[in-house]
């Protein structure tokens, strides 16, 4: 018999009924260290007590009124983000799913208004993932994530990822935009090189494509800048936002450039909850936290800590952990062992990870995360390794 939660999640067998900054309290009192942090969504941990605040001096308020009025937190929101990035405007989302919706409708909304109707197609890239609608399948094209939904949503081509030659042949005069990752994530922590990401920039100059930007899980500090594509100092046309821009609560948004959300006038896209005063709320506490540079170079110091670590996990366990990739908290352990065996032997250990395609363990920790919680981070991943080898 199905049970009465659609069957589409393999489950661990844990029950976590309280959350604590970088702890999650299991209901039968073990204490995890959460470094997964809901799959970089929990940006400032568990309970964190602004955004504890946020929301319920809002709920108290209004909870949801629809986007047929003004929303002032909606509005906040979107002055903070324009404020601190490259965007001139903001849509609010509900996900990062509804995010590659709308961009994807941008990109190709902006060509028609042109009067290039045929301008339609977008470049996406092996490896990538943009959630799990029609047009977010059909940007990652893979088996894994098609395979048995019928048709797909024309307009995508899929190139091998790193392969600049293949790149520059794509790009048509049928080239609507080029949407990527700036570090790949369920591809297995597979950052661009700065270099590649000016030179995509300076392909869509050349040709007028648009750049579109998939952040929602490399975004909003998790980089060590507040979007991973300020390290290479260049700007995208429109960008995708969501996990970590609500701290937990559900949120995304699309960020854009005026000319590139030009054809996005009125009707041609909505959404009953997107942008709702309890998200928005939460947001601007998440906002006043995460884009303080103060805040940013905790999270650098934090990532190296880390990061050297990891390095010297990987030297003590040659037959486990193969090496480490990643930027800033977003840092993935290729693996030598079977990926999910490394993240249950976490579960042993109380540690908590979240596995990777490329047999990659990905480490997303919250971004406030202290120095005993890296120091106890490293332990208990060097006892879960320990215990695969003696096994």
């Amino acid at each position: 018999m199905i049970s009465s939660i659609l069957p589409t999640y393999s489950r661990a067998p844990l029950n976590f009924v309280k959350g604590e900054g970088s702890w999650l309290v299991e209901a039968d009192g073990r204490r995890f260290l959460d470094l997964g942090a809901g799959i970089a969504v929990n940006a400032l941990g568990h309970a964190h007590p602004a955004l504890v605040a946020a929301l319920t001096e809002q709920a108290n308020k209004v909870w949801h009124v629809s986007n047929l009025y003004n929303i002032e937190q909606q509005q906040a929101l979107a002055d903070k983000l324009v404020d601190a990035t490259f965007a001139d405007t903001v849509f609010f989302t509900n996900s990062g799913t509804e995010s590659c919706e709308l961009a994807v409708k941008m990109a190709r909304k902006y060509w028609f208004d042109k009067g290039a109707e045929d301008r339609v197609e977008i470049i996406a890239f092996e490896g990538s993932f943009h959630g799990r609608s029609s047009a977010g399948i059909a940007a990652a094209g893979s088996e894994k994530m098609t395979k048995g939904f019928g048709p797909l949503l024309a307009g995508f081509t899929h190139l091998p990822w790193g392969d600049h030659e293949a790149l520059k042949a794509a790009v048509s005069e049928t080239t609507a935009a080029i949407l990527i990752e700036p570090v790949q994530g369920e591809g297995g922590i597979r950052p661009l090189p700065d270099q590649c990401l000016k030179g995509l920039r300076d392909l869509c100059d050349e040709t007028g494509a648009l750049l579109i930007l998939d952040e929602v899980q490399c975004g909003v500090g998790r980089t060590g800048k507040l979007f991973a594509h300020e390290w290479a100092g260049v700007e995208p046309d429109i960008m995708m936002v969501a996990k970590g821009i609500g701290g937990g609560f559900p949120l995304g948004a699309v960020l854009a450039t005026e000319d590139a959300a030009s054809g996005m006038t009125a009707g041609t896209h909505g959404s009953t909850y997107g942008g709702n005063p309890l998200a928005c709320a939460v947001g601007c506490a998440v906002m006043d936290h995460v884009a303080d540079p103060a805040f940013l170079d905790q999270v650098n110091a934090r990532a190296g800590q880390l990061r050297q670590g990891l390095e010297g996990l990987v030297a003590s366990h040659p037959d486990v952990f193969e090496d480490v990739r990643g930027a800033g908290l977003m840092l993935g352990l290729k693996c030598k062992a079977t990926n999910l065996d490394v993240v249950q032997a976490g579960y042993a250990q109380e540690v908590i990870t979240v596995p990777a395609a490329d047999n990659v363990v990905r480490l997303l920790p919250a971004l406030n995360l202290t120095e005993e919680d890296v120091r106890e981070a490293l332990a208990r991943l060097d006892a879960a390794a320990s215990s695969m080898a003696s096994a």
